[in-house]
């Protein structure tokens, strides 16, 4: 149904789309999640040309949309947007606010523009509400009103910004009721949402969205349970991170000490958490490895899972396969099985390392 092809967009500051290539096909419901400013509300901006891409291609049922020829008006027709901030017109009435659109644009009777806005207000749970304005009307009512208002255009595609994200929390959940008896009906949506739980119950599909596109998709349980990315994984996982890369002998390993300081400071690490991940960096990076890396190519990295209260270490370093364990300096590798549970080592060959060594810290 919809087709993307180099999707770029840049803004003079900041390209969040940098190269968006996909197909969304009729009838899947595709959840867009990512942290913030990754681009997601700038993709469903661009596939309703709210947005007009810097450069590529949107195909929608074959026709080229970003076409300057294209009569948008035939495109917005068939899509229908929800924003976070419901954009309601507030001198309307709600069945006003439901009439206006198919009256202009679908030429419809004001009879047949009335008899269908009040039987979508019943659908949405505001049956009685046709002659209140949205100032009257809580934040999760004048949303689904603003459903209400996408769905009187019969779109064949719905695109929802963050469409609780406005909301007080005890809100959220009637909008989300709407949206979920929605996603069953076999119309095309996606959703930028950050609620992970709910878009894994609506969707077929999950765009995590980073690095400037659609960095992993896949099916529910692929991203929320078995993510192949890197990024994907600590995203889903809110893990928190710390990398050191390590690129001289003469490196300022003092500095480092001060960034592991910061890490933990910021993400409330306990004391003695603190003091092992420091003591890993010492024992496993500055007493063991260093001396046998003539030209270092080295990353540390730390992930704090604050659910599991864990932090997984891993070591990426160049050079011929070498595990801690056959080092000579036997006393820092066993002060290190002291610090550290887990300890394994793995040859690899990728972006310049050939060795993987991983250890697990638990409070």
């Amino acid at each position: 149904m919809i087709e993307l092809k180099h999707l770029q967009k840049k803004y003079p500051n900041v390209t969040p789309l940098e190269d968006v290539s996909t197909v969304i096909n009729d009838g899947d419901v595709i959840s867009v999640i990512g942290p913030s400013g990754t681009g997601k509300s700038t993709l469903i901006r661009c596939i309703n040309m709210l947005e007009r891409p810097t450069s590529g291609q949107i195909l929608f049922n074959g026709v080229d949309i970003t076409d300057p020829k294209y009569d948008l008006t035939q495109a917005r027709r068939r899509m229908g947007m929800v924003f976070q901030s419901f954009n309601l017109f507030g001198h309307l009435t709600v069945i006003e606010n439901l009439m206006m659109a198919p009256m202009d644009l679908l030429k419809k009777s004001k009879q047949e523009a009335y008899e269908n806005g009040i039987a979508l207000l019943k659908r949405v749970g505001l049956a009685g509400r046709e002659y209140q304005y949205p100032d009257q009307l809580s934040g999760g009512q004048k949303q689904r009103v603003a459903i209400a208002r996408t769905l009187a255009m019969d779109p064949e595609v719905i695109l929802l910004d963050e469409p609780t994200s406005a909301l007080d929390p005890a809100m959220v959940g009637e909008v989300q009721t709407v949206i979920r008896d929605l996603s069953q009906t076999g119309k095309t949506m996606l959703i930028v949402t950050h609620e992970m739980q709910f878009a894994r119950a609506i969707s077929n599909r999950v765009f995590y969205m980073d690095q400037g596109g659609i960095y992993e998709d896949g099916t529910p349980d692929q991203i929320f349970d078995h993510p192949q990315k890197e990024l994907t994984r600590r995203f889903i996982r809110k893990l928190k991170v710390l990398e050191i890369s390590i690129d001289a002998k003469e490196y300022d390993f003092l500095g480092a000490g001060s960034e592991i300081n910061r890490y933990c400071f910021k993400n409330d690490i306990a004391a003695r958490m603190k003091y092992r991940i420091h003591s890993v960096f010492e024992e496993l990076v500055q007493q063991i490895l260093m001396p046998v890396l003539p030209e270092p190519k080295l990353k540390f990295t730390a992930e704090y899972s604050e659910a599991e209260k864990r932090i997984m270490i891993t070591v990426l370093y160049n050079g011929p396969a070498f595990d801690p364990a056959a080092s000579d300096n036997t006393l820092s590798y066993t002060m290190l099985k002291g610090i550290a549970a887990d300890l394994q080592h793995s040859a690899m060959d990728e972006d310049g390392f050939t060795n993987r060594f991983q250890c697990m810290i638990e409070e």
